[in-house]
């Protein structure tokens, strides 16, 4: 369950692994929409996106034993170099990711001391491939989205919002797999159930579906 005392201890736990985001005030979008626009750059984070918190919370509240047994993991890219760089800290990873991965992105996540496999022609191929290494190895799976932990970690950037600008009325949040939307909405209502939260995703795409 998403719960505040989660999100708060997650957001002194992600702190070992994560940049400060600042926001940055844009000036254009602000005069565009007649708004106070606000920009956190998670681009900024060590791995390129803001999927180490998730990753670096979850692996934190893993018991020792299933950190030992290894990691493993299927992603496409970010969640891949988020866990590859949390993981360094406790125990190698594996990383399963699509053959259609970039190559810059697979040697990203190597260059973090993680086992990469190439597997699939995408990210479903590839995380049926991991699921089936986990259970024949015994190795712990870290999912990229569909995690509570995972969603908990992530929601520490709505934490960081509200500190630094207490009267922020909307949050945009981008939509993939959908635990940082999870995250980022269930924090930002627990801290003022009168914001607005808006999920964003690309024209054409599936992620959200209208109930």
């Amino acid at each position: 369950m998403l719960t505040l005392d989660k999100f708060e201890e997650a957001s002194e736990i992600v702190k070992k692994a994560t940049q400060e985001t600042k926001l940055i005030y844009s000036k254009y979008f602000s005069e565009q929409t007649g708004n106070k626009v606000y920009l956190k750059p998670e681009n900024m984070q060590t791995t390129g996106a803001y999927k180490v918190r998730g990753a670096y919370y979850k692996i934190s509240t893993l018991s020792e034993e299933e950190r030992k047994k290894g990691l493993i993991t299927a992603s496409a890219g970010n969640h891949a170099q988020g866990v590859a760089y949390a993981a360094k800290i406790y125990v190698p990873a594996t990383i399963v990711m699509p053959t259609t991965t970039p190559l810059i992105k697979v040697n990203r996540t190597k260059s973090y001391g993680a086992e990469v496999v190439l597997y699939g022609n995408v990210y479903d191929e590839a995380c049926q491939y991991a699921l089936k290494l986990a259970k024949e190895k015994g190795l712990t799976f870290v999912h990229p989205f569909n995690d509570e932990t995972v969603a908990t970690g992530q929601g520490t950037i709505a934490m960081e919002i509200f500190k630094e600008l207490p009267t922020v009325d909307i949050i945009l949040v981008p939509i993939g797999g959908g635990g940082l939307a999870a995250g980022v909405s269930t924090l930002a209502k627990l801290l003022n159930p009168n914001i607005k939260v808006i999920g964003v995703e690309p024209a054409g795409a599936s992620c959200m579906k209208a109930s």
